[in-house]
């Protein structure tokens, strides 16, 4: 499995965990500060968008995860 792939799976797992944490209909419903964390996650995506940098991309590439 490629970097990007990788980077993609768990940026997604992050924004479906963080906002069952956050919104108050969710049975996983902990506290709406949760909803920071989709929007740490949203904007990190959008920045490597413009920039190519992903700090995730750079973590996998030292444990040699092929990139794409």
């Amino acid at each position: 499995m490629s970097a990007n792939r990788i980077v993609r799976i768990v940026a997604g797992f992050f924004v479906l965990l963080s906002l069952a944490l956050g919104v108050k209909a969710s049975p996983l419903f902990v506290s709406q500060a949760w909803l920071w964390f989709t929007a740490f996650v949203g904007l990190n995506l959008l920045q490597s968008g413009f920039t190519r940098f992903c700090p995730l991309d750079t973590v996998l590439k030292k444990f040699g995860v092929k990139p794409c």
